[in-house]
């Protein structure tokens, strides 16, 4: 039981079930924010038969502290496939290798923390070897899409002057590639080994797991002169647990049911923007 401003998003309007929301809510008042789908609900109470509702109607919910405002943030990191992007760029590439029946279950297993991630990623590396280096393009032309929201909230982080990151276990080339597109101010990467215009199948230099992308954001705290409580940290995976831990306040975007257990918040229906929606008059 958690009391505060509620907010209730859908990617169908929440209007039709208003007074559903307001009863279940017990609030004081409510208001629709701006021109969204969203509703904040003044003093509710954030009960297991609301959330009960809201998932039955596929509506994001959150409590959201009183203040809540993007002026208080100093950095939004972001984990990049299924989180930034709508694909795992590591699959696409095993498609065009012939291998995506051995990748993509590793993949699925990994994020799921089923499996050691550093051992899954290595074996999944190793499979694309003598790939050619061009498939990457490809896979950024044709199948490389941002998630819904995503320039909308960077963008507007940017007007409040936060600076945002991209912290990855995927490969430079997609990472480089988004944050020229998105003028992100940080981004962090595996390097993947190639030699002759193929992958080798191995990692060049330092692994970025979950432990990498915890101390990646770490450096970036220290390097930026921030506090814990001024970064979030937005994530889907198992390997982004580690990331999602070193922040202030963290956030499961259509996420494996192990990180919406230990995130801050949990986005499971609405776009990337709906972030924007839990803050205070953005």
């Amino acid at each position: 039981m958690a009391a505060g401003n509620i907010v209730i998003q859908g990617v169908s309007d929440p209007l039709p079930l208003l007074d559903q929301l307001i009863r279940l809510s017990g609030c004081s008042s409510h208001a629709r924010i701006k021109d969204q789908a969203a509703f904040r609900f003044h003093d509710g109470q954030l009960n297991s038969a609301l959330q009960a509702f809201c998932i039955e109607h596929q509506l994001d919910c959150a409590c959201v502290p009183y203040g809540f405002h993007p002026a208080r943030f100093g950095l939004v990191a972001f984990d990049m496939d299924s989180t930034l992007i709508s694909i795992e760029t590591i699959d696409e590439l095993s498609v065009i290798a012939g291998v995506r029946a051995q990748i993509a279950p590793l993949t699925e297993s990994a994020m799921r923390g089923e499996i050691d991630f550093e051992s899954s990623f290595r074996q999944r590396i190793a499979l694309l070897g003598n790939l050619p280096v061009s498939a990457m393009d490809e896979v950024y032309e044709e199948k490389l899409r941002l998630n819904p929201g995503a320039e909308r909230l960077i963008t507007t982080l940017k007007n409040y002057g936060v600076k945002t990151a991209l912290i990855t276990s995927g490969f430079e080339y997609f990472a480089e590639k988004l944050r020229s597109w998105l003028t992100l101010d940080i981004a962090v990467y595996n390097r993947i080994g190639i030699r002759d215009g193929h992958f080798t199948g191995q990692i060049d230099g330092m692994l970025i797991d979950a432990a990498g992308k915890a101390k990646a954001l770490e450096d970036c705290k220290k390097a930026l002169g921030l506090r814990r409580e001024q970064i979030i940290a937005i994530g889907d995976g198992a390997n982004d647990l580690a990331m999602l831990g070193m922040a202030g306040t963290s956030v499961a975007y259509h996420a494996k049911p192990v990180i919406r257990e230990k995130t801050t918040y949990a986005l499971d229906y609405v776009g990337l923007d709906g972030l924007l929606n839990l803050f205070e008059k953005h």
